[in-house]
């Protein structure tokens, strides 16, 4: 099987595709076809890895034009024409160079995302959106003896966005990050929406204020790319259309009071 893979390094007059022969046995991940190619045939190749267990998010990138984590995407699943997923106003190619679905396997780096070298990219633009939200648990009340008590239902409702990993696939398949450098992005939105709905939080409404503008909330468009490549099932757009139908409630209950006698 061919793996075509995104080479770039500083210095390069311009990025290209390197091609691999690699064997598609039982049970290979993209990642493993990453070391073997590595291993066999370039050991420049350049990408991210760590607990290879679709726990840490760093493997995360382009495979087949969806972002995915390389370490969980198995060659197989590929090959037998699980080719793309249907995504919106989804990323332009990053090279003109033509791709053949039936017999390349593609991966690049994520969109939206500066190149560093190869399949890595500089992810501090993500982290940057994510530390504005200051991701800090901030109680309204004392230390309790024992724990803070929560219904099941509040920790179901919660749990829908604690599984975020920060591998960025929801930022990279944006087509709103892709256009406007200052939106804050799927997961941070996301995870700042899990605070403002944490009753043990003590500045749950500043939480949700504090994206109240056209680069927070306001900025999504709801294709709904971000909830179909999140490898752990987070809704950002859920979270987003709640913020906002909250918002909007708090602006109507405002200005049905300024108009009382």
């Amino acid at each position: 099987m061919k793996v075509k893979v995104f080479r770039f390094h500083p210095g390069m007059e311009k990025p290209r595709y390197d091609t691999f022969m690699i064997e598609p046995t039982q049970g290979k991940t993209v990642l493993t076809a990453l070391f073997e190619a590595q291993s066999r045939y370039d050991d420049s190749l350049a990408f991210r890895y760590s607990c290879r267990g679709a726990v840490c998010g760093t493997c995360a990138m382009l495979i087949n034009r969806v972002p995915r984590l390389a370490c969980r995407t198995q060659l197989g699943s590929l090959v037998a024409g699980n080719l793309d997923l249907p995504l919106s106003h989804y990323v332009l190619p990053l090279l003109s160079e033509p791709w053949d679905k039936r017999e390349e396997i593609l991966v690049e780096p994520l969109p939206n995302l500066p190149v560093i070298k190869d399949l890595i990219v500089d992810m501090e633009t993500f982290f940057t959106c994510y530390r504005a939200i200051e991701p800090v648990f901030r109680p309204g009340d004392p230390d309790p003896e024992k724990e803070r008590l929560m219904t099941p239902e509040t920790v179901r409702e919660l749990e829908r966005y604690t599984t975020c990993i920060l591998c960025a696939a929801c930022f990279a398949a944006c087509p709103v990050n892709g256009k406007n450098p200052r939106y804050m992005g799927p997961a941070a939105l996301a995870k700042l929406y899990r605070f403002r709905i944490d009753p043990r939080e003590q500045q749950g409404a500043a939480r949700l204020s504090s994206a109240d503008r056209p680069d927070g909330w306001w900025a999504c468009e709801f294709q709904t790319n971000c909830r179909r490549v999140c490898p752990k099932g987070v809704p950002p757009d859920m979270a987003i259309g709640h913020a906002r139908q909250e918002l909007k409630k708090i602006k109507k209950d405002r200005d049905s009071g300024r108009k009382e006698p």
